[in-house]
């Protein structure tokens, strides 16, 4: 298998889903990538649109101030 992943902050991110089990441990072999041309642009993540859309949403939660709880849950 090949895919297409970022570098950074020390890790591989990789640009596209990875159908692989969590914590699989993997052999990667490093090779840069072409870079495209400057006349050519760059596409955005179209994955981003989506996470922000559903992050504007707002939803009623009867709860005024869901800060004061945020610890609730915490071990």
């Amino acid at each position: 298998m090949s895919l297409h992943a970022v570098f950074e902050n020390g890790v591989f991110r990789p640009v596209e889903r990875v159908d692989l089990p969590e914590r699989s441990q993997v052999l990667i072999d490093v090779r840069p990538a072409p870079q495209p041309a400057e006349s050519e642009p760059i596409a955005p993540d179209e994955g981003w649109d989506a996470v922000y859309a559903i992050l504007s949403r707002s939803y009623p939660t009867g709860e005024p101030d869901l800060a004061a709880r945020h610890d609730e849950h915490q071990p």
